[in-house]
């Protein structure tokens, strides 16, 4: 049993923790909603890219919507387990954050040495889509997103589009059209004519150039978000051993 005067002593202590982590948690609480903004970002923005690499939606955004639903739940917990000076709910918020830090550094490390491998599979990927291009397949209009958005045509270039069994039946495709209303049929089946109506460079570099980008944003949030666990497990784990070992009651 500790001394009235060490409990007097430690009291001041375990209120500047106190103080710190409930600013942590708030902190924590916060990163998850940043994480559910980027996975509904990433849905929205990047799922007609990935459609592309895989024939169906990719699960990366949801894994981001999750984890942050997560988190933002226990940044709560993490808040009311200060509160009540509760050891144990303190130890299970760090054991938490610690599982948050191991696979948040898994994924921030997956994400960055993925970007080096985006090139060879989206060229792979986009030049499949141009084989198969029949107007009708999702992975037909991801292409005409790409190349209406990105406003770009073909993989490398526009003549791309002549090594394919769509341009034999209706030329280039419109999407690739500077200006739609321009675009003649006639035009988009001649390759010499359609140069002058369709973009010219190709789709892949801005892809790669777009994902990547992303990727490396998504995979610096992941590693700053881990590194930030660190924080709040060594001031769970110091407040609960203080309020263990004073035997310190809340009142």
């Amino acid at each position: 049993m500790s001394s009235p005067s060490r409990r007097l002593q430690t009291k001041p202590v375990i209120t500047c923790l106190k103080t710190f982590l409930i600013s942590y948690s708030l902190i924590f609480w916060f990163t998850g909603v940043i994480l559910l903004a980027v996975g509904v970002w990433g849905k929205v923005s990047l799922e007609g890219y990935f459609s592309l690499v895989t024939d169906q939606s990719t699960n990366a955004p949801y894994v981001l919507i999750g984890t942050g639903a997560i988190i933002v739940i226990f940044g709560l917990f993490g808040c009311f387990a200060t509160c009540r000076g509760s050891p144990w709910m303190l130890k299970l918020y760090a054991m938490f954050l610690s599982l948050v830090f191991l696979s948040e550094l898994v994924a921030g490390i997956s994400g960055f040495l993925f970007r080096h491998e985006i090139k060879a599979v989206v060229t792979n990927k986009y030049g499949e889509a141009l084989e198969n291009y029949n107007a009708s397949s999702r992975q037909s209009n991801a292409v005409d997103n790409i190349q209406f958005n990105l406003k770009c045509c073909g993989a490398q270039n526009f003549t791309d589009w002549v090594k394919t069994k769509y341009f034999l039946q209706a030329g280039i495709p419109k999407s690739c059209c500077i200006q739609v209303d321009q675009c003649s049929s006639d035009a988009l089946k001649n390759i010499t004519m359609a140069e002058k109506v369709v973009h010219n460079k190709g789709c892949i570099n801005f892809i790669t150039n777009l994902m990547e980008s992303n990727l490396g944003v998504i995979a610096g949030i992941s590693f700053g978000i881990a590194f930030f666990q660190l924080i709040g497990i060594f001031l769970a784990c110091c407040l609960s051993r203080y309020i263990t070992n004073n035997q310190y009651e809340m009142v």
